[in-house]
């Protein structure tokens, strides 16, 4: 999987609630959700767990009770790729 460019990562964003562009890493986008309560989280998290084994693509996260820090770039790549934007479309979906 090939890196995107800033200029797909910019555009990309722009269509992403939320998340946050960081040059750390060849660059990476974060994100923290939250949640009503640890149940709810967690629920979050097993079905984006499910989500990451089908695309084989799986996010640096960070639980504590109601919130989930999420992290995503692609190692092999040296930065983002698609999976990371799907990936974070997906999350998004799962939180409205």
């Amino acid at each position: 999987m090939n890196k995107l460019s800033h200029d797909a990562v910019r555009q990309a964003l722009a269509l992403l609630e939320g998340w946050e562009y960081r040059d750390d890493r060849g660059g990476l986008i974060q994100r923290e959700f939250r949640f009503p309560d640890f149940a709810t989280a967690f629920g979050f998290m097993t079905k984006m767990a499910d989500y990451s084994e089908t695309i084989n693509h799986h996010p640096e996260w960070f639980n504590v009770y109601n919130r989930v820090t999420v992290t995503l770039t692609t190692h092999d790549a040296g930065g983002l790729t698609q999976k990371d934007l799907d990936w974070a479309r997906e999350s998004d979906r799962h939180t409205q």
